[in-house]
């Protein structure tokens, strides 16, 4: 009798293990969509590309603006990028080590200037790179799949607006 309700307990706890099993592959996992990848791809790329250039900034502008505006972008980028990183780890996304071979070579030919010539081509650069980046967060949120992607591109809007208005106002005071 001791055996028969041993065996049934272990029948019983094997049934209730094997039922949490089956249910944890049959939770839903989080669907990623190609377009959902790109963003999170080109936006991780972004950062670390604006990352860079803030830093270049730091080091060669010559207006106090301009190094103000670098300092603002590595540290409003480093966040940015966190928190893709962070939702790109959970949809299973892997994500690139370093900017794009065409993001680079634009950043160099940014740094090939000196002086005042450095200020303009960097502001000049960085309006594009920002415009291009609000035209891909509203892209992201017409057309995205994961509401987390999509949340990530929300939030990142004002803060890509801001740096926008920023540039445009230190080129409007040419400095």
């Amino acid at each position: 009798m001791l055996r028969r309700l041993i065996v049934l307990l272990a029948v019983l706890a094997g049934m209730s293990a094997g039922g949490t099993a089956v249910q944890a592959a049959a939770a839903p996992t989080p669907t990623v969509s190609e377009q959902d990848r790109t963003f999170l791809t080109e936006a991780h790329q972004g950062n670390l590309s604006e990352i860079q250039a803030g830093r270049a900034a730091q080091e060669q502008a010559t207006s106090q603006a301009v190094k103000d505006a670098g300092e603002r972008f590595v540290r409003d980028h480093t966040t940015l990028d966190r928190q893709i990183t962070e939702v790109a780890g959970k949809l299973g996304v892997t994500l690139p080590d370093e900017p794009s071979a065409e993001q680079k070579a634009a950043l160099e030919k940014v740094k090939a200037n000196s002086g005042a010539a450095f200020d303009r081509a960097w502001v000049e650069q960085e309006i594009g790179d920002h415009r291009a980046d609000l035209a891909a967060g509203q892209k992201q949120q017409s057309e995205g799949s994961s509401e987390q992607v999509k949340q990530l591109a929300r939030d990142a809007g004002p803060v890509i607006k801001g740096h926008l208005d920023l540039l445009e106002n230190i080129k409007g005071s040419g400095g």
